[in-house]
C-alpha cells in the first residue's frame, strides 16, 4: 500500500511544473514578461517545450531513480486531455464553440475509458510494472539502457503524442461552422471508443478466467476466439486507430491535409507492435498451435468473417 500511494503521489505531482508555468502565463505573471510575447505567438512550440522539460526530462529522471518506466503508460491517457485544454485556453486560440465542446467531450470519454482499462489491467496499482516492451529493450541494451531510454521511451512519445493530437490543435486554430464532415468524424471517433471498450473488456474477462484456472491447477484456454476477437486478432488496436483517424477527419475538414500524419505514424508503429505481440504469443507453448490456426483464419485488425481453411490466402497459409 505504501508503494502504491507513493507512486500515486508522484504521478499527481509530476505535471505541476507545467501546470503552474502555464497558469502563471495566462495570469500575466510579471516574472514571465520577458518570454510572454513568444509564448503568445508560438502555442505549438510552447507545448513542445513544456513536454520536453516536464515529460521527457523529468519523467526520465524519475524512471532512472525508480528503475521503471511505468509512468509514461499512465500519462499516455492523460496528456491528450492536457494538450486539448491547453490548445483551447491559449490566448491565440480561435474556434467554433460547438466543435470544441464535442472535441472536449470525446477526448474525455476516450481518456476515461483508456485510464479505466489501464488500472483494471494493473489491478488498480500505481507503478506495479512497466510495459513489457520496455523491459525487453532494457535486457537488449543492458548497461546502455539508462540513456537510450530517454530517446526510446520519452522523446519518441513526444513525437507520437504531439503528432496524434495535432487535430486538437487545428480545431482550436480555425473558427469555421460545423458541417457534415464533423458528423462523420464524431461517428468514427465514437465507433473507435466503443470497439476498443468492448474488445478490452472481453480480453480482461478472458485473462482473468485464465488466471483463475492457473491458480486452480487446471488447463488454461489457449486462445480468445469469441466476441469481437472472433472477427479480428486485435480489435482493441483497430478501435484505438479509429479514434485517432476520426480526430484526423476533424483537422482535414478544417483545411489541413496533413492532419492525418500523426494517426498514420501511430498506425505504422502499432503495426510493428502487433508483430511483437504475436511473436510473444507464439512463445507460449500451450497456445502455439491454437494461435497459428487463429492467425490463418482471422483478420489482423479490421473485423471480418473467418476464412475457411480452403479460403486461407497462400501467404497466410504458409
Amino acid at each position: 500500500m505504501g508503494r502504491n500511494l507513493k507512486n500515486a503521489l508522484i504521478a499527481f505531482l509530476t505535471p505541476l511544473p507545467s501546470i503552474l508555468f502555464y497558469t502563471s502565463f495566462l495570469n500575466n505573471h510579471p516574472f514571465l514578461s520577458p518570454i510572454s510575447s513568444w509564448c503568445n505567438h508560438h502555442p505549438l512550440l510552447l507545448a513542445n517545450a513544456l513536454f520536453f522539460l516536464n515529460i521527457d526530462l523529468l519523467f526520465w529522471v524519475i524512471s532512472l531513480i525508480q528503475s521503471s518506466n511505468w509512468m509514461i503508460d499512465v500519462y499516455w491517457t492523460v496528456i491528450p486531455v492536457m494538450l486539448l485544454h491547453y490548445f483551447q485556453t491559449h490566448p491565440a486560440s480561435q474556434f467554433d464553440l460547438w466543435r470544441s465542446r464535442v472535441a472536449v467531450a470525446l477526448t474525455w470519454v476516450w481518456a476515461v475509458r483508456l485510464t479505466h482499462n489501464y488500472f483494471r489491467r494493473e489491478k488498480w496499482q500505481w507503478g506495479a510494472r512497466e510495459d513489457w516492451r520496455f523491459t525487453d529493450m532494457a535486457r537488449q541494451y543492458g548497461k546502455n539502457w539508462w540513456w537510450i531510454s530517454f530517446f526510446a521511451v520519452y522523446l519518441i512519445q513526444q513525437v507520437f503524442l504531439i503528432g496524434v493530437c495535432l487535430p486538437l490543435y487545428i480545431i482550436h486554430t480555425v473558427n469555421m461552422p460545423c458541417n457534415i464532415w464533423d458528423i462523420v468524424a464524431i461517428f468514427v471517433c465514437l465507433s473507435g471508443i466503443i470497439i476498443a471498450y468492448f474488445s478490452d473488456t472481453q480480453l480482461y474477462t478472458f485473462v482473468t478466467k485464465n488466471e483463475k484456472l492457473k491458480e486452480e491447477g487446471k488447463p488454461m484456454v489457449a486462445n480468445l476466439d469469441e466476441g469481437l476477437w472472433y472477427y479480428s486478432r486485435h480489435p482493441n488496436y483497430f478501435g484505438e486507430q479509429l479514434w485517432w483517424w476520426g480526430l484526423g477527419i476533424f483537422g482535414w475538414n478544417l483545411g489541413f491535409t496533413w492532419a492525418f500524419v500523426g494517426a498514420l505514424v501511430n498506425s505504422l508503429c502499432l503495426a510493428y507492435v502487433t508483430i511483437l505481440v504475436e511473436r510473444k504469443m507464439l512463445k507460449l507453448e500451450y497456445r502455439v498451435e491454437a494461435y497459428k490456426m487463429y492467425q490463418k483464419r482471422t483478420s489482423v485488425w479490421v473485423p471480418w468473417f473467418k476464412w475457411s481453411l480452403n479460403q486461407v490466402p497462400k501467404e497466410k497459409a504458409g
